[in-house]
Protein backbone atom coordinates (compact mmCIF):
# COMPACT_ATOMS: atom_id res chain seq x y z
CA UNK A 1 0.00 0.00 0.00
CA UNK A 2 1.09 3.55 -0.94
CA UNK A 3 0.09 6.71 1.45
CA UNK A 4 0.01 10.07 1.26
CA UNK A 5 0.36 12.70 4.51
CA UNK A 6 -2.64 15.52 4.46
CA UNK A 7 -1.52 18.72 4.38
CA UNK A 8 -3.79 20.29 7.04
CA UNK A 9 -4.96 17.51 8.49
CA UNK A 10 -1.37 16.09 9.22
CA UNK A 11 -2.51 12.62 9.10
CA UNK A 12 -1.11 9.89 6.65
CA UNK A 13 -3.96 8.55 4.25
CA UNK A 14 -3.77 5.47 1.65
CA UNK A 15 -3.83 6.40 -1.55
CA UNK A 16 -7.22 3.64 -1.85
CA UNK A 17 -9.59 4.00 0.58
CA UNK A 18 -12.89 2.12 1.14
CA UNK A 19 -16.56 3.62 -0.45
CA UNK A 20 -19.79 2.66 1.12
CA UNK A 21 -22.80 3.89 -0.96
CA UNK A 22 -23.25 0.72 -2.59
CA UNK A 23 -22.83 -1.67 0.66
CA UNK A 24 -25.76 0.89 2.18
CA UNK A 25 -28.36 -1.59 -0.02
CA UNK A 26 -30.41 1.15 -1.00
CA UNK A 27 -30.92 1.40 -5.02
CA UNK A 28 -27.65 0.72 -5.96
CA UNK A 29 -27.65 -3.06 -6.89
CA UNK A 30 -28.07 -6.25 -4.85
CA UNK A 31 -25.60 -6.63 -1.82
CA UNK A 32 -24.79 -9.26 0.77
CA UNK A 33 -24.18 -8.15 4.47
CA UNK A 34 -21.82 -10.61 5.38
CA UNK A 35 -19.61 -10.17 2.11
CA UNK A 36 -19.30 -5.93 2.84
CA UNK A 37 -18.25 -6.90 6.17
CA UNK A 38 -15.38 -9.39 4.84
CA UNK A 39 -14.38 -7.27 1.76
CA UNK A 40 -13.82 -3.96 4.28
CA UNK A 41 -12.09 -6.05 6.63
CA UNK A 42 -9.80 -7.34 3.78
CA UNK A 43 -8.88 -3.48 2.61
CA UNK A 44 -7.78 -3.10 5.90
CA UNK A 45 -5.36 -6.37 6.07
CA UNK A 46 -4.25 -4.98 2.74
CA UNK A 47 -2.87 -1.47 4.32
CA UNK A 48 -6.09 0.92 3.51
CA UNK A 49 -6.57 2.75 6.45
CA UNK A 50 -9.59 5.10 5.41
CA UNK A 51 -13.57 3.96 5.21
CA UNK A 52 -15.56 6.34 4.00
CA UNK A 53 -19.44 6.43 4.46
CA UNK A 54 -22.32 8.62 4.90
CA UNK A 55 -26.01 8.78 7.23
CA UNK A 56 -27.39 9.18 3.52
CA UNK A 57 -26.07 5.54 2.32
CA UNK A 58 -29.33 3.48 2.74
CA UNK A 59 -30.26 5.54 6.05
CA UNK A 60 -27.78 4.64 8.29
CA UNK A 61 -27.36 1.06 6.93
CA UNK A 62 -23.92 1.66 5.21
CA UNK A 63 -23.19 3.04 9.16
CA UNK A 64 -24.07 0.11 10.62
CA UNK A 65 -22.34 -2.32 8.26
CA UNK A 66 -19.26 -0.32 9.23
CA UNK A 67 -19.93 -0.56 12.46
CA UNK A 68 -19.66 -4.42 12.08
CA UNK A 69 -17.03 -4.16 9.85
CA UNK A 70 -14.48 -2.48 12.53
CA UNK A 71 -15.67 -3.95 15.86
CA UNK A 72 -13.14 -5.53 17.88
CA UNK A 73 -10.38 -3.78 15.90
CA UNK A 74 -7.80 -1.60 17.71
CA UNK A 75 -9.02 2.24 17.07
CA UNK A 76 -6.16 4.18 16.50
CA UNK A 77 -5.36 2.01 13.30
CA UNK A 78 -7.81 3.12 10.70
CA UNK A 79 -9.50 6.35 9.59
CA UNK A 80 -13.32 6.58 9.66
CA UNK A 81 -14.77 9.32 7.57
CA UNK A 82 -18.72 9.98 7.85
CA UNK A 83 -21.24 12.69 6.67
CA UNK A 84 -24.44 15.35 7.71
CA UNK A 85 -26.67 16.97 5.97
CA UNK A 86 -28.43 14.96 3.99
CA UNK A 87 -31.42 13.03 4.89
CA UNK A 88 -33.06 10.45 3.24
CA UNK A 89 -36.36 10.69 2.84
CA UNK A 90 -39.12 7.50 2.63
CA UNK A 91 -39.71 9.08 -0.81
CA UNK A 92 -36.61 7.99 -2.25
CA UNK A 93 -35.27 12.11 -2.37
CA UNK A 94 -32.97 13.38 0.03
CA UNK A 95 -33.01 16.46 2.00
CA UNK A 96 -30.65 18.90 3.45
CA UNK A 97 -30.47 20.26 6.54
CA UNK A 98 -27.26 21.46 7.72
CA UNK A 99 -28.45 23.66 11.02
CA UNK A 100 -26.89 23.43 14.02
CA UNK A 101 -29.26 21.38 15.82
CA UNK A 102 -29.70 18.58 13.01
CA UNK A 103 -25.87 18.18 13.18
CA UNK A 104 -25.83 17.81 16.80
CA UNK A 105 -28.33 14.85 16.05
CA UNK A 106 -26.70 13.45 13.27
CA UNK A 107 -23.38 13.08 14.27
CA UNK A 108 -24.64 11.23 17.67
CA UNK A 109 -26.66 9.18 15.57
CA UNK A 110 -23.92 8.51 13.40
CA UNK A 111 -21.53 7.63 16.06
CA UNK A 112 -24.02 5.20 17.53
CA UNK A 113 -24.24 3.55 14.39
CA UNK A 114 -20.33 2.68 14.36
CA UNK A 115 -19.89 2.04 17.62
CA UNK A 116 -17.18 4.23 18.08
CA UNK A 117 -16.74 7.63 19.90
CA UNK A 118 -15.61 10.25 17.18
CA UNK A 119 -14.94 10.07 13.51
CA UNK A 120 -11.68 11.64 12.15
CA UNK A 121 -13.01 13.09 9.33
CA UNK A 122 -16.60 14.87 8.78
CA UNK A 123 -18.02 15.59 5.84
CA UNK A 124 -20.67 18.71 5.06
CA UNK A 125 -22.41 16.27 2.68
CA UNK A 126 -23.95 18.89 0.35
CA UNK A 127 -24.99 22.48 0.76
CA UNK A 128 -28.05 23.61 2.22
CA UNK A 129 -29.23 26.92 0.56
CA UNK A 130 -31.41 27.17 3.71
CA UNK A 131 -29.01 27.70 6.33
CA UNK A 132 -26.33 30.08 6.80
CA UNK A 133 -22.88 28.77 6.01
CA UNK A 134 -21.87 30.71 9.31
CA UNK A 135 -24.39 28.13 11.48
CA UNK A 136 -23.18 25.50 9.81
CA UNK A 137 -19.44 25.80 10.71
CA UNK A 138 -20.19 26.44 13.93
CA UNK A 139 -21.69 23.58 15.02
CA UNK A 140 -18.60 21.59 13.01
CA UNK A 141 -16.34 23.61 15.26
CA UNK A 142 -18.14 22.68 18.36
CA UNK A 143 -18.33 18.88 17.52
CA UNK A 144 -14.23 19.77 16.77
CA UNK A 145 -13.99 20.90 20.58
CA UNK A 146 -16.00 18.68 22.08
CA UNK A 147 -13.43 15.74 20.37
CA UNK A 148 -16.27 13.97 18.25
CA UNK A 149 -14.88 14.91 15.42
CA UNK A 150 -10.94 15.72 14.24
CA UNK A 151 -11.03 17.48 10.47
CA UNK A 152 -13.40 19.23 8.95
CA UNK A 153 -14.86 18.12 5.37
CA UNK A 154 -16.57 19.57 2.52
CA UNK A 155 -18.03 17.89 -0.38
CA UNK A 156 -19.66 18.93 -3.61
CA UNK A 157 -18.79 22.56 -2.54
CA UNK A 158 -17.28 25.47 -4.72
CA UNK A 159 -14.73 27.32 -4.31
CA UNK A 160 -16.76 30.55 -3.38
CA UNK A 161 -18.74 28.08 -0.44
CA UNK A 162 -15.30 27.30 0.96
CA UNK A 163 -14.10 30.50 0.74
CA UNK A 164 -16.54 31.53 2.40
CA UNK A 165 -16.50 28.54 4.98
CA UNK A 166 -13.15 29.42 5.82
CA UNK A 167 -14.39 33.04 7.52
CA UNK A 168 -15.54 30.79 10.50
CA UNK A 169 -13.32 27.21 10.53
CA UNK A 170 -10.36 25.14 9.01
CA UNK A 171 -11.33 23.44 6.04
CA UNK A 172 -9.13 20.40 6.20
CA UNK A 173 -10.41 18.04 3.39
CA UNK A 174 -12.45 18.05 0.36
CA UNK A 175 -14.46 15.27 -1.56
CA UNK A 176 -15.57 16.03 -4.97
CA UNK A 177 -16.20 13.74 -7.85
CA UNK A 178 -13.08 12.71 -9.77
CA UNK A 179 -12.40 9.76 -12.70
CA UNK A 180 -11.91 9.31 -16.17
CA UNK A 181 -15.46 10.02 -17.01
CA UNK A 182 -15.73 13.20 -14.57
CA UNK A 183 -13.19 15.62 -14.45
CA UNK A 184 -14.79 19.25 -14.07
CA UNK A 185 -13.26 19.18 -10.50
CA UNK A 186 -10.14 19.31 -11.09
CA UNK A 187 -9.52 23.25 -10.77
CA UNK A 188 -11.53 23.22 -7.27
CA UNK A 189 -8.85 20.36 -6.33
CA UNK A 190 -6.04 22.24 -7.47
CA UNK A 191 -7.01 25.33 -5.55
CA UNK A 192 -8.19 23.42 -2.49
CA UNK A 193 -4.34 21.64 -2.74
CA UNK A 194 -2.72 24.96 -3.15
CA UNK A 195 -4.46 25.79 0.79
CA UNK A 196 -3.83 22.45 2.19
CA UNK A 197 -7.18 20.73 1.24
CA UNK A 198 -6.27 17.79 0.09
CA UNK A 199 -9.28 15.98 -1.71
CA UNK A 200 -11.15 12.52 -1.44
CA UNK A 201 -12.23 11.54 -4.82
CA UNK A 202 -15.38 10.18 -4.99
CA UNK A 203 -16.78 7.72 -8.06
CA UNK A 204 -13.31 6.87 -8.79
CA UNK A 205 -14.39 4.22 -11.13
CA UNK A 206 -17.68 6.11 -12.77
CA UNK A 207 -20.18 4.15 -10.37
CA UNK A 208 -18.44 0.72 -11.52
CA UNK A 209 -18.50 1.51 -15.34
CA UNK A 210 -14.92 1.83 -15.59
CA UNK A 211 -14.56 -1.66 -14.12
CA UNK A 212 -14.85 -2.79 -17.84
CA UNK A 213 -17.68 -5.17 -16.51
CA UNK A 214 -20.85 -3.33 -18.63
CA UNK A 215 -19.95 -3.66 -22.33
CA UNK A 216 -23.96 -3.44 -23.08
CA UNK A 217 -26.57 -1.51 -21.68
CA UNK A 218 -27.20 -3.21 -18.27
CA UNK A 219 -31.18 -3.58 -16.83
CA UNK A 220 -31.04 -1.52 -14.21
CA UNK A 221 -34.00 -0.71 -11.42
CA UNK A 222 -35.30 2.22 -12.89
CA UNK A 223 -35.19 3.64 -9.31
CA UNK A 224 -31.00 2.66 -9.43
CA UNK A 225 -29.15 5.65 -8.03
CA UNK A 226 -26.31 4.95 -10.84
CA UNK A 227 -28.79 5.89 -13.73
CA UNK A 228 -30.25 9.42 -12.29
CA UNK A 229 -27.01 10.55 -10.35
CA UNK A 230 -23.91 9.36 -12.21
CA UNK A 231 -25.45 9.52 -16.05
CA UNK A 232 -22.66 6.65 -16.94
CA UNK A 233 -25.27 3.82 -17.98
CA UNK A 234 -27.45 6.16 -20.54
CA UNK A 235 -26.88 7.17 -24.08
CA UNK A 236 -24.64 8.77 -25.40
CA UNK A 237 -22.92 8.46 -22.26
CA UNK A 238 -22.53 5.11 -22.36
CA UNK A 239 -21.18 4.28 -26.19
CA UNK A 240 -18.93 7.50 -25.46
CA UNK A 241 -17.44 5.23 -22.75
CA UNK A 242 -17.25 2.16 -24.49
CA UNK A 243 -14.75 4.05 -26.73
CA UNK A 244 -12.78 5.05 -24.02
CA UNK A 245 -12.58 1.50 -22.55
CA UNK A 246 -11.37 -0.31 -25.53
CA UNK A 247 -7.97 2.10 -24.94
CA UNK A 248 -8.50 1.52 -20.87
CA UNK A 249 -8.23 -2.76 -22.18
CA UNK A 250 -5.01 -2.49 -23.99
CA UNK A 251 -3.22 -0.30 -21.29
CA UNK A 252 -4.36 -3.14 -18.51
CA UNK A 253 -3.34 -6.05 -20.90
CA UNK A 254 0.00 -4.51 -21.15
CA UNK A 255 0.23 -4.52 -16.64
CA UNK A 256 -1.66 -7.83 -16.69
CA UNK A 257 -4.43 -5.67 -14.81
CA UNK A 258 -7.67 -4.47 -15.10
CA UNK A 259 -9.44 -1.74 -15.90
CA UNK A 260 -10.52 -0.80 -12.64
CA UNK A 261 -6.90 -0.75 -11.59
CA UNK A 262 -6.00 2.03 -14.96
CA UNK A 263 -8.83 4.05 -13.45
CA UNK A 264 -7.64 3.92 -9.62
CA UNK A 265 -3.82 4.55 -10.92
CA UNK A 266 -5.49 7.05 -13.23
CA UNK A 267 -7.31 9.36 -9.85
CA UNK A 268 -4.06 8.81 -7.57
CA UNK A 269 -1.03 10.09 -10.40
CA UNK A 270 -2.64 13.68 -9.94
CA UNK A 271 -0.79 15.73 -6.64
CA UNK A 272 -4.50 17.11 -5.69
CA UNK A 273 -6.03 13.44 -5.58
CA UNK A 274 -5.00 12.55 -1.97
CA UNK A 275 -6.98 9.15 -1.81
CA UNK A 276 -9.44 7.42 -4.38
CA UNK A 277 -12.72 5.86 -2.66
CA UNK A 278 -13.81 2.69 -4.35
CA UNK A 279 -16.60 0.49 -3.96
CA UNK A 280 -15.92 -2.56 -2.47
CA UNK A 281 -18.68 -5.57 -2.11
CA UNK A 282 -16.67 -8.61 -1.66
CA UNK A 283 -13.38 -9.99 -1.08
CA UNK A 284 -12.11 -10.42 -4.82
CA UNK A 285 -13.05 -7.08 -5.17
CA UNK A 286 -10.96 -5.64 -2.33
CA UNK A 287 -8.21 -7.73 -3.10
CA UNK A 288 -8.41 -6.47 -7.27
CA UNK A 289 -8.19 -3.00 -6.07
CA UNK A 290 -5.51 -3.04 -3.97
CA UNK A 291 -3.71 -4.48 -6.43
CA UNK A 292 -3.83 -1.45 -8.22
CA UNK A 293 -1.01 0.25 -5.40
CA UNK A 294 1.27 -2.55 -6.96
CA UNK A 295 2.32 -0.82 -10.74
CA UNK A 296 1.61 2.85 -11.89
CA UNK A 297 0.49 4.40 -15.31
CA UNK A 298 3.76 5.27 -17.17
CA UNK A 299 4.07 8.15 -19.90
CA UNK A 300 2.74 6.05 -22.75
CA UNK A 301 -0.44 4.85 -20.53
CA UNK A 302 -0.94 8.74 -19.73
CA UNK A 303 -0.73 9.81 -23.39
CA UNK A 304 -2.88 6.89 -24.76
CA UNK A 305 -5.93 7.98 -21.84
CA UNK A 306 -5.23 11.44 -22.84
CA UNK A 307 -5.84 11.27 -26.32
CA UNK A 308 -8.87 8.91 -25.47
CA UNK A 309 -10.31 11.30 -23.43
CA UNK A 310 -9.70 14.30 -25.92
CA UNK A 311 -11.72 11.70 -28.59
CA UNK A 312 -14.72 11.14 -26.07
CA UNK A 313 -14.85 14.85 -25.25
CA UNK A 314 -17.41 15.77 -22.98
CA UNK A 315 -20.15 13.65 -21.28
CA UNK A 316 -23.44 14.93 -20.68
CA UNK A 317 -24.94 15.45 -17.43
CA UNK A 318 -28.06 16.57 -15.62
CA UNK A 319 -26.48 19.03 -13.37
CA UNK A 320 -23.19 20.07 -11.91
CA UNK A 321 -22.20 17.94 -8.32
CA UNK A 322 -20.15 21.32 -7.36
CA UNK A 323 -23.18 23.29 -5.71
CA UNK A 324 -22.47 26.79 -5.31
CA UNK A 325 -25.52 27.81 -2.97
CA UNK A 326 -25.63 28.41 0.78
CA UNK A 327 -27.62 30.95 2.53
CA UNK A 328 -25.13 33.86 3.74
Amino acid sequence: MKYKMLHNAGVEVSQLAVGTWAIGGANYGPVNDDDSVAAIRKMLELGVNLIDTAPAYGDGYSERIVGRAIKGLPRDKFLISTKCTSIRLPSGGVAHDATYKNIMREIDRSLENLGTDYVDFYFIHWPDPETPLHETMAAMETLRKMGKIRFIGLSNHSVALTEEAMKWAKIDVFQPPYSLVERGAKDLMEWGLARGIDSFTYGSIGSGILSGKYRTLPQMDPKDFRLGFYNYYTEPNFSKIQELLKVMDKIAEKHDATDAQVAINWVRSHDFAGTALVGVKNVKQAEDNCAALNWDLDAEDMAMLDEALAVMGPLEYGSSRIQNSHKK
